[in-house]
């Protein structure tokens, strides 16, 4: 009989502490909005472990796209135009050490602030020197609030009119976006503030040349889609906000669809942290100082299996960054972000199992779009298939 009591006490505790691990599980789900995506995660996960097929080569589609912020907390020119400096000096010593398999540099889309055009000028001559030199491309990112749907046109103008590009002869035609605040199509209605105003901005987006939106994931925000780890058309309500929830996937031989084509980064529940916090942790894809890009996230990116339905050989990570932070700068510029690109470069650049690709946003978008004409083969060939390189004046 004593034993039997040693037996149910220990019972006891285990079950006690599978309770409490289950209420903190319950109230980590309910305080990081998880579940507005769990489910289409659960299904996603489940759909990747019966649909394994051995699939070689695979080629990793890597595209690092960054809400390129030089004015975080700070309104001094002097410090805005070091961070900018530091990037024109520094990210030309770390990308020119590495290759892909198409002999292309590691690629960087700076999602630049609209409204920040205007406050100083002269920084983007540094981001286009870059741009020159073949390091990446500049895209349109954008913080606004209480907008209407005619100021907001205002602003997707004055982006095209002054960020310096022409293409097909005029005045720049097509962009890639970035919401500020995470907040596309209205999707951020907190305290009684918005962190947009346009309940029809991805129709607006769509009219004005904006061929794809990067904004997500937002974990922990109510922005976040209930769709994740996917490439998929939203059709805009202009009478209600976050129009782009659902939406139809990008398919081999389909077509395009509604109004804007939403292209989303790497999210998973994973285990890096779990004897630290005893939980699960999110990645969704961010770098920073907290979160470092070592290589078991890596692994998880590749293994989120973003692709274009039937075109599962083709493998599209999007992750970003706030590489104007000062806490965040000495890892995009510096050991963490070299190691990162070593690894892509020797576990997924064989040329047997895996094939890499550097891309920016414009060149992501392309491949897509060619992976739906029912294109496949080397996604190189695609990179500029639907939007040409743009041209400076």
């Amino acid at each position: 009989m004593p034993k039997l009591g040693k037996i149910r006490k220990r019972w006891g505790i285990f079950l006690i502490f599978i309770c409490l691990w289950g209420m903190l599980s319950g109230w980590v789900i309910y305080k990081r909005r998880m579940y507005i995506w769990l489910w289409d995660y659960i299904q996603g996960r489940v759909y990747n472990l019966f649909s394994k097929r051995q699939i070689a080569p695979k080629h990793i589609i890597f595209c690092f796209v960054d809400h390129f912020e030089p004015y975080f907390n700070t309104d001094d020119d002097k410090v805005a135009e070091e961070r900018v400096k530091m990037w024109w000096s520094e990210y030309p010593r770390i990308a020119s050490k590495h290759k892909d398999a198409d002999g292309n540099p590691p690629q960087h889309t700076w999602f630049y602030p609209e409204e920040m055009i205007e406050k100083n000028p002269s920084l983007l001559k540094y981001l286009i020197d870059l741009e020159r030199k073949g390091y990446g491309e500049i895209e349109m990112h954008l913080h606004h609030q209480d907008d209407t749907e005619n100021s907001f046109r205002k602003k997707i103008i004055h982006f095209k009119e002054t960020i310096g590009y022409l293409e097909k002869g005029k005045t720049r035609e097509h962009f890639a976006y970035i919401a500020g605040n995470w907040a596309l199509d209205n999707s951020r209605l907190e305290r009684g503030k918005n962190y947009s105003g346009v309940n029809n901005e991805l129709i607006v987006l769509n009219q004005e040349g904006c061929f794809a939106d990067f904004t997500f994931p937002s974990i922990g925000q109510l922005s976040q889609p209930a769709k994740v780890n996917s490439i998929y058309y939203a059709k805009d309500d202009p009478l209600k906000p976050k129009s782009y929830n659902r939406g139809k996937d990008v398919k081999v031989g389909g077509s395009s669809y509604g109004d804007l084509l939403i292209i989303e980064g790497p999210l998973a529940i994973t285990w890096y942290y779990f004897w630290k916090k005893f939980r699960p942790s999110i990645d969704d894809g961010n770098i920073c100082d907290t979160y470092l890009p070592f290589k078991e996230r890596v692994d998880t990116w590749v293994k989120c299996n973003i692709h274009v339905k039937g075109r599962p050989e083709w493998i599209f990570i999007k992750i970003f960054t706030h590489g104007c932070e000062d806490k965040t700068i000495p890892v995009v510029l510096g050991k963490p972000i070299d190691e990162m690109f070593t690894y892509l470069e020797t576990k997924y650049n064989d040329g047997k199992k895996y094939i890499l690709h550097y891309v920016t946003a414009r060149e992501m978008y392309n491949i897509i779009k060619a992976a739906e004409a029912g294109l496949k083969g080397n996604p190189d060939k695609y990179r500029d298939f639907i939007i040409k390189p743009y041209i400076r004046r």
